[in-house]
């Protein structure tokens, strides 16, 4: 097998995407590991990941090595631990979440990828948060969070910690918002979004995730 690099630390088969793991040996979510050149890579399951279904879609998380990220709505580190594999000890990724179950397992994640912190809050909470992330400057905010108003939380975020031009990717869910036409509403979710973004590419998840809009946007 041949592993070529498809974008900073995102490599492909032809077939299925990969990162070079952080933590040599170390599964996350039972994902399969691959050898090559001397060196582990992880598979990055568009199945498990609106990230990595986004990535079988043509949109690339714009960061690298060294880039600092602000995710919102961490869930148990799924999608964090591969941007946790390009980011590299030099980088760092504030995973927020509300849940005290699933803030657990990203606990436990963070004592073997020393560039994760785990922080569980109210992703709406953006005056607390602020609060406690003011010397971070982030490159980047991704948010996967399954709520009525997620489309506000992750303006009134992008508001708070991304400068003008940083890019950012938000991964809206439409049966969270509303039981009508999903595609009518992803695309009142995505004007929404075009009032404070220029918004870059946006695709629907479908096969790997459904009822999903992914938008990659830059803040204006």
């Amino acid at each position: 097998m041949k592993l070529n690099k498809i974008a900073d630390g995102i490599y492909s088969d032809g077939r299925k995407n990969y990162t070079e793991n952080l933590v040599k040996g170390k599964k996350v979510y039972g994902e399969r590991l691959i050898s090559f050149k001397g060196k582990e890579f992880r598979e990055w399951n568009p199945f498990r990941s609106k990230l990595g279904a986004g990535l079988k879609k043509g949109i690339f998380p714009p960061i690298k090595n060294g880039s600092n990220i602000l995710y919102l709505g961490a869930a148990e580190g799924t999608t964090i631990s591969h941007l946790s594999d390009i980011i590299k000890e030099n980088g760092l990724i504030i995973g927020i979440d509300v849940s005290a179950r699933v803030m657990h397992k990203l606990v436990e994640l963070s004592e073997e990828r020393s560039n994760l912190i785990p922080y569980l809050e109210d992703a709406n909470n953006t005056e607390e948060t602020k609060k406690e992330l003011k010397e971070i400057k982030f490159d980047f905010l991704f948010q996967d969070v399954s709520q009525k108003n997620q489309t506000e939380i992750f303006l009134n975020n992008a508001k708070t910690f991304l400068e003008k031009g940083k890019p950012a990717i938000i991964s809206i869910k439409a049966r969270s918002i509303s039981q009508k036409n999903s595609k009518k509403i992803l695309e009142e979710e995505k004007r929404k979004l075009e009032k404070e973004f220029i918004v870059k590419k946006a695709v629907f998840l479908e096969p790997f995730q459904k009822e999903h809009l992914l938008v990659y946007c830059e803040k204006k």
